[in-house]
């Protein structure tokens, strides 16, 4: 099962049992209309178009709805039974749980998780668990099937009447009905950290126990590590899905070629600090007094290992080298999540939100809210999705703390964590994504920041905004200005108002006024007045996509500065934009890019 599973409820009876599964798995998202009342919910909308858009996204969907509703919703998106997402039904009473759809990649085992929580019944149709309590195809979490495609005959030969015998240690298959004999069975399990081949008869878990522990140069190809590592695990027999995760020293966190090896694998990467794998010295085969003097342990690769698989491991490959890298590894006695050892890279996401509808969200930035541990942010901005922000850490600041936050945000980034630097419309546009890149700049010894993986998510920006609910203002050549001069001096402002105003462009001012600034949008109208006509449309588009939203449509003439606060944008037309007012009294401003010259 992959995927964040998504809840879907669409009548107000469905909510006592909603309650109940939001508070035994907080990290399921949400969707209800708005007449069920949930805290914490996003919107169903359409409930077939979003049941179909989670389901083809590989989203697990659990729909307390009628189980009609979701097979009609789903039904043009079945292609293929063994990668199809589980789809479960529940009754809005609790009283029935039915997978419908991938019961053996996870809808099974969770069908039987909801009614637990919800003291109900699960509906469990396969044959396999029906005979024998589990599936053998869908094995628990820390064991992967290495021979899935063999598992549908191996368990029709169990239907028939033949035995099997377990090699090696699975605990989980004890507590089945499987009809085990050791010394005469047809038919075999194996459990082992080795590659072998499986086939009808043979079915082959991998448990995760196994950790590669990595060093290398700085710069070292990832195609060089990757053949270390492979060659590395063939010459030992070793199987590729006993992987649990690439470990190494936090000093390697922004190393392109390790993160390319764990996405080659499709592991977790994770690091350590060099006291941790200083710890680990008297376990090594190989420990290093050069290693030391650079880095603070006699040990990368195995020390690394080693930390990740536990007290308890064994050093099954010592140190291997290749030109410029090294890998060991070891194993732990039981399988391990392998992203709860070590501390991941951390990641800075510096999100635009827009102007503050959660409609106007992209994908892209809900998910990074959606999975972030931490959001840094102005409190105003971090109120405006409380249905994203549960199991979030909320790091508020206030207006003119902009430095203070982006600190704060590298900060926890460096300490491992999925950070959400929160800014409305666009972070590029007068926001915080420069300051990240200027504190960057400004200092390189902060290399825990340096290693921080940052990436920008653009949002829908105040001054599109503005022109969609306007109409089309921005439909030609046009500049942003903020009027705001307590980073930028006023005669650096004027000049740009007079040179975009002599070059006619459609003009979007940010910042237009302030408590106690309320002279520049005045100088600037002035300015603007020498050179375009008074008939010249304005917008002032206040409170976008929050409560009090308000568009008014003005002209240049008449525009009464003590009607603009910092709360509005404001458009103003170029010599070609045009103010119209349809039949039914709707107004729209709009600037023609020449479309007009095509039709003569």
């Amino acid at each position: 099962m992959s995927g964040k599973p998504a809840l879907i409820l669409l009548t107000p009876q469905a909510r006592p049992a909603a309650q109940l599964l939001m508070a035994a798995f907080p990290a399921w998202e949400v969707y209800a209309p708005d007449d069920v009342a949930l805290p914490h919910t996003l919107p169903v909308g359409k409930a077939a178009v979003t049941i179909a858009r989670l389901f083809a996204d590989g989203r697990p969907v659990i729909g307390i709805c009628a189980a009609g509703i979701l097979i009609r919703a789903v039904a043009p998106h079945l292609r293929d039974k063994h990668s199809e997402p589980p789809v479960i039904a529940v009754a809005s009473d609790g009283s029935s749980v039915v997978p419908l759809l991938g019961g053996h990649h996870g809808a099974n085992l969770l069908a039987r998780r909801i009614a637990h929580v919800l003291q109900g019944q699960a509906a469990i149709t396969t044959a396999g668990d029906l005979a024998f309590g589990l599936g053998l195809d869908e094995p628990p979490e820390g064991y992967e099937l290495a021979n899935p495609e063999d598992a549908k005959p191996f368990m029709a030969a169990l239907l028939r009447g033949e035995k099997l015998r377990i090699e090696g240690q699975a605990p989980w298959l004890k507590l089945s009905n499987l009809p085990v004999d050791q010394e005469n069975a047809a038919l075999t399990i194996a459990v082992t950290h080795q590659a072998e081949d499986g086939g009808e008869t043979k079915l082959v878990y991998h448990p995760r126990v196994l950790s590669i522990g990595i060093g290398c140069e700085r710069g070292t190809s990832p195609v060089e590590l990757i053949r270390l590592v492979q060659s590395t695990m063939d010459e030992h027999g070793l199987a590729r899905e006993a992987i649990a995760g690439i470990y190494s020293l936090d000093l390697k966190a922004d190393e392109a070629a390790m993160h390319e090896l764990a996405r080659w694998l499709d592991v977790p990467i994770r690091f350590f600090d060099a006291a941790t794998l200083e710890r680990e010295t008297p376990r090594l085969k190989n420990p290093s007094a050069t290693v030391f003097a650079e880095v603070g342990c006699h040990g990368v690769s195995e020390g690394a290992a080693l930390a990740a698989a536990g007290e308890a491991a064994e050093l099954i490959v010592p140190k291997v080298k290749s030109q410029r890298a090294t890998c060991a590894i070891a194993l732990a006695p039981a399988p391990f999540d392998g992203a709860l050892r070590g501390v991941a890279r951390g990641e800075l996401h510096v999100v635009g939100t827009g102007p503050g509808d959660s409609a106007w969200l992209t994908p892209e930035v809900r998910i990074a809210l959606s999975e972030a541990t931490d959001w840094v942010g102005y409190g105003l901005y971090l109120d405006l999705y409380p249905e994203l922000a549960v199991e979030k850490t909320l790091h508020r600041y206030d207006l003119g703390e902009e430095e203070v936050r982006v600190r704060a945000a590298l900060d926890l980034a460096a300490q491992g964590k999925r950070v959400a630097l929160v800014c409305s419309g666009d972070p590029g546009i007068y926001a915080m994504a420069t300051l990240v890149f200027e504190l960057l700049e400004a200092e390189p010894a902060r290399k825990d920041w340096q290693r921080v993986a940052v990436q920008v998510m653009p949002g829908l920006s105040a001054m599109q905004a503005a022109a969609a609910r306007s109409g089309a203002p921005l439909g030609h050549d046009f500049c942003t200005i903020s009027l705001s001069d307590l980073l930028t001096p006023i005669e650096t402002i004027l000049q740009r108002v007079k040179s975009a105003a002599e070059a006619d462009f459609v003009i979007a001012f940010y910042n237009p006024v302030s408590q106690r600034r309320r002279t520049q949008l005045a100088m600037a109208k002035d300015i603007l007045l020498q050179h375009r006509a008074a008939e010249t449309p304005v917008v002032l588009a206040r409170n976008l996509g929050r409560e009090g939203e308000r568009i008014t449509l003005t002209t240049l003439g008449e525009l009464d500065v003590e009607k603009v606060d910092m709360l509005t944008v404001v458009l103003v037309g170029s010599g070609a934009s045009r103010a119209i007012e349809l039949q039914d009294g709707r107004r729209f401003v709009y600037t023609p890019r020449g479309y007009d010259k095509k039709r003569q």
